[in-house]
């Protein structure tokens, strides 16, 4: 029974995450006027979002269906890799885009639509997220089926020297860092509003 009420949530955002990403996704087609470089980052976002509903998302709600995880030792890593990596993606283009909203506000009379500068973001945070998620693919710890056995993960549990030194680099360069980024971006924004307020 708790398998069907896991499946019932991820049907839930399988069906909504992929549809509601979709809908920016043609909006951000249909109207040129959206096509800026700040909406650059968020269809990217969309796009990481959406990928995890089809290529993720999918394989746990059918494994949570059967009650076991039914994509083999390989449809693990593919599972564990992907997800990692849309959800590290994303993560990036957040940190990337509380940035670009602190140097926007504090710098406006300066900066200009720069498009160049946002797609090497979009690309930087695909290869950043390549640069994290592959080393588990070819030996620096390793994906593997976590909690309940109806998804897969790095290997958290994994006690060796390997496993240990890359769970510790992911958390503080994929983790801490982009969420401190954020921190601070989105902290002196506030003070810069609260200054201008008064």
């Amino acid at each position: 029974s708790g398998h069907i009420i896991v499946a019932v949530f991820l049907g839930f955002i399988l069906v909504f995450g992929f549809f509601n990403n979709l809908i920016v996704l043609i909006l951000f087609c249909k109207f040129k006027t959206l096509r800026n470089p700040v909406n650059m980052l968020l269809m990217n976002i969309s796009i990481s979002d959406m990928l995890v509903c089809i290529s993720g998302t999918t394989l746990s709600f059918a494994s949570n269906i059967h009650g076991r995880w039914i994509g083999g030792e390989h449809g693990c890593r593919w599972y564990g890799f992907v997800n990692s990596c849309f959800g590290i993606v994303s993560l990036i283009s957040l940190a990337v885009l509380s940035y670009e909203r602190y140097s926007t506000l504090t710098l406006c009379n300066k900066r200009s639509a720069d498009y160049q500068k946002a797609l090497l973001a979009v690309g930087g945070s695909w290869i950043y997220s390549l640069v994290w998620t592959v080393p588990p693919l070819i030996g620096w710890s390793s994906y593997g089926i976590e909690g309940a056995g109806t998804s897969c993960s790095v290997r958290w549990s994994s006690e060796s020297a390997k496993s240990t030194s890359y769970i510790i680099c992911l958390f503080i360069f994929c983790l801490v860092i982009p969420v401190m980024v954020m921190m601070y971006c989105y902290g002196r924004l506030l003070y810069t509003v609260k200054q201008v307020s008064s």
